[in-house]
């Protein structure tokens, strides 16, 4: 199946991010995984095709999400963001601007509808 859409999620715990990458397959999107931001970084400095980060923000390594995404939006500000948390819920003040924030434990439709929104 031909996707026109790739989406990196970024996400230190592995059945999480399996899940995720899982659910944005079946949305018909391409996929590519990191475990930390720093992965997520080496993968968009390597690739030009990633249109979306869904991304964790508590992770390990001494980059969070939250500043994932200002990397992100800095050095590719046409990429759409959406970060995401069970424990840490950010203020619209506290994200990057265009940044979006979704509390876990999210809903499948809901994940994708909010990614798609962004896009």
């Amino acid at each position: 199946m031909e996707c026109s859409v790739t989406v990196l999620v970024v996400e230190d715990e592995p059945l999480v991010r399996m899940m995720a990458a899982e659910i944005f397959a079946d949305a018909g999107y391409c996929v590519c995984e990191a475990g930390d931001a720093l992965g997520a970084l080496s993968i968009l400095e390597t690739r030009n095709d990633i249109r979306a980060v869904l991304t964790d923000i508590e992770m390990p390594g001494n980059m969070n999400g939250v500043a994932l995404a200002a990397a992100i939006r800095e050095q590719w500000p046409e990429i759409a963001i959406l970060v995401s948390s069970g424990r840490v819920f950010p203020s619209e003040a506290a994200l990057p601007q265009g940044v979006g924030f979704l509390a876990k434990p999210w809903r499948i439709d809901e994940v994708v509808n909010r990614v798609a929104e962004l896009l």
